[in-house]
Parts: C-alpha cells; sequence; structure tokens
C-alpha cells in the first residue's frame, strides 16, 4: 500500500529528480523519488517469497508416488533447497510455502528454516488451488512487494536487477522470462518493448510470437491479491490477461540458467546439467 506524502525540496535538487523522468521507465516525479529512495536505503530486494510447492507431479509418477515434487534428490538435496539458496543469495529469508500434496514430507523437511538461516512459513491448500489461489490464502505474509515461484523448476536469476526493473517499470507484476529453441509446450509472451501483451499458451512453433515463455518467477505487489478470484484461479488465464490489458504486466527477459524439471526427460536433463549456485 502506498500513502501520499508532501515534500519540500530545492530547485536544483529537484531538477536532478525531474532529469531522470523519461516517461517510459521512470513515469513521473513521484516514481523518481521513490526510486532515487530505495537505492539510497539499499531496499533493493523484496523481504519475503512464495514458492508453490503444492503440486501433485503427476507426470514424474511413479516417483511421485511416493515424494512430493518439491522434494526429489537432484545433486544430493532436495529439488526446492536449490530454489532457497537462490533466495539465500539474495538476502531473501522469509519464505512462505503453499503446500497440498504430501505436505507433512515438506514440512518435516524444511521446518522452520532454521537450519537454512531462514525463516519458512506454511499455508496448506486442502485441496488445489492452481498458481493463484494461493497468493489469497497467504495474504497476510504479502503486505509489501514479494517474489512468487515455482517449485519445480531451477533458476538462476538476477534478482537484485529484476526487482529495480520492476520498479522502474511500475508494474504490478513482472515475469521471469527465458529463452527456448521450441517454445511450442509452453506460455509464450508477446511483448511490446518489455510490456506483455498477451501471453499465448503453447503455440506451433513456426507461429510463436517469440521464444521467450513464462520461466515460473514473479515480482508482485500486494494489489495483485485484488485480482485473484476466491478458490480455484491460475495467473496464467485469471490474473495475467486483465494485468496486460490495463498495462501493468511486464517481462524480465534472462540468460542465467533455467531447467524445467515437470517430466521425468526434462528431471533427466536438469541432474546432468544444472550447475549448483555458489
Amino acid at each position: 500500500m502506498k500513502e501520499r506524502v508532501t515534500l519540500t525540496l530545492g530547485s536544483e535538487l529537484l531538477g536532478e529528480v525531474d532529469r531522470r523522468v523519461d516517461g517510459l521507465k521512470i513515469k513521473n516525479r513521484s516514481h523518481a523519488v521513490e526510486l532515487l529512495l530505495m537505492q539510497a536505503l539499499g531496499n533493493h530486494m523484496p523481504k519475503t517469497a512464495l514458492i508453490l510447492a503444492g503440486g501433485r507431479g503427476v507426470r514424474l509418477q511413479p516417483i511421485t508416488h511416493e515424494l512430493p515434487k518439491p522434494l526429489l534428490p537432484l545433486h544430493d538435496k532436495p529439488l526446492l533447497q536449490h530454489i532457497l539458496d537462490l533466495f539465500r543469495k539474495y538476502g531473501i529469508k522469509n519464505i512462505v510455502l503453499s503446500v497440498g500434496y504430501k505436505g507433512d514430507k515438506i514440512k518435516e523437511t524444511f521446518g522452520n528454516g532454521k537450519r537454512l538461516g531462514m525463516s519458512i512459513s506454511y499455508v496448506e491448500e486442502d485441496k488445489p488451488l492452481g498458481t493463484a489461489g494461493p497468493l489469497r490464502l497467504a495474504r497476510q505474509f504479502l503486505t509489501q512487494a514479494f517474489i512468487a515461484c515455482n517449485a519445480d523448476e531451477l533458476k538462476d536469476i538476477d534478482l537484485a536487477d529484476m526487482y529495480m526493473t520492476h520498479k522502474e517499470n511500475g508494474a504490478t507484476a513482472t515475469v521471469a522470462l527465458t529463452t527456448v529453441e521450441d517454445p511450442s509446450a509452453y506460455g509464450v509472451a508477446r511483448l511490446q518493448g518489455n510490456r506483455i501483451l498477451e501471453f499465448v499458451e503453447k503455440p506451433k512453433k513456426e507461429k510463436a510470437p517469440s521464444n521467450l515463455i513464462n520461466a515460473g518467477l514473479y515480482m508482485m505487489e500486494p494489489e495483485i491479491l485484488d485480482y485473484i478470484p476466491e478458490g480455484f484461479a491460475m495467473l496464467e488465464k485469471d490474473v495475467f490477461p486483465r494485468l496486460a490489458a490495463q498495462g501493468k504486466l511486464f517481462g524480465y527477459p534472462f540468460s542465467g540458467q533455467w531447467f524445467d524439471t515437470g517430466t521425468l526427460e526434462r528431471y533427466e536433463r536438469a541432474i546432468k546439467e544444472w550447475k549448483d549456485l555458489e
């Protein structure tokens, strides 16, 4: 939530502020002041990340008959721990896990996060809530800008740069976008500059609007919760189209590692090619 304040500044200082306004990345004087204060205070990152860890992992059966997908082993530690490593690298230590299928096993493995130097809280999906429903469930934790991400993808993203881009754009949501050779199995972004106009779901390769796909990690403002209907809801179908229509949805293309582990074939590739974060 933002509050209106009144500032009295010298004309020379105000001129410095106004010179940063370009009408595109920095939209107005108020936006410029906000960004300058963020930089001065070292507030370059959200404090909280929500990880969607409630899926059944049907495409990874029979392995997931025994283990929930976030606990699949990869390089001698659970898949989910690699995601936590990314957040810890950027000083994000308040984690909310949305759990459902075999959630007790996830809780037993990670507990309150203390052994990782983190604070982990849980929300429980009594029934599947999709990719958007858990955000409403975790509303009490999401009172400031936050990160949301899927638990079944490995990512190496410059989160600090992504967050500054998110703020510069004045976005309600910013979607991390990765490049794939064949985007036909994914949601593909159609962009105007860095503004997302729409996602085209699973297009034929030759008809895809780009090779940039949703990488399953998002920077979000709390106002996004007002766009999510009650119960089962999907970011991709129920939320992002509305934000895109209002010019509030942006993309952040990145070139770091990204692996989808949602099938046995992709999981095997990730085991072979993923390079652990330092």
